[in-house]
């Protein structure tokens, strides 16, 4: 029987490519964490500064301390805070008889109790406040349909 020689050689083309690859999804994972971050940090400005053109009140004119504690609502209502609001969306609320969402919840907010324009969806404004409400409840359950704390 003849012995068929071979030549093996290591592949430094494809561990190359292969460090390549890992460097790129290690760059593409900090630019997404850094976009993320940046839409949180715009979110957290918008929820404490912009009035969509209402009646002068931010979102911590009732949710306090960023959303992070109780907050009343103008007729001395206390409300509770977000800590987990991102955790129990989508909900199904009584007033409407709908299923809403927490992009829903947060125009309905501009729209009633700050009297402004909601941000429109998919836009980056609403995105960035999602994003900051989400990052209140980061770590905590998911609880669809539960009670807010």
């Amino acid at each position: 029987m003849k012995t068929v020689k071979r030549n093996v050689r290591p592949l430094p083309g494809f561990l190359m490519g292969l460090m390549l690859s890992a460097s790129f999804v290690s760059y593409a994972a900090h630019a997404a964490d850094t976009e993320l971050e940046n839409a949180i940090s715009r979110g957290q400005h918008s929820f404490s500064h912009d009035t969509f053109g209402g009646n002068g009140k931010v979102c911590e004119s009732c949710h306090l301390a960023g959303g992070k504690q109780p907050g009343k609502l103008p007729d001395g209502k206390t409300i509770p805070s977000l800590a987990n609001a991102a955790t129990i969306f989508p909900r199904f609320q009584q007033r409407t008889g709908k299923v809403i969402t927490l992009t829903d919840q947060i125009r309905s907010c501009a729209t009633n109790a700050l009297q402004g324009t909601p941000p429109d969806y998919g836009s980056a404004e609403l995105n960035s406040l999602a994003s900051y409400i989400t990052s209140i409840a980061q770590g905590k359950p998911i609880n669809m349909g539960g009670t807010p704390q």
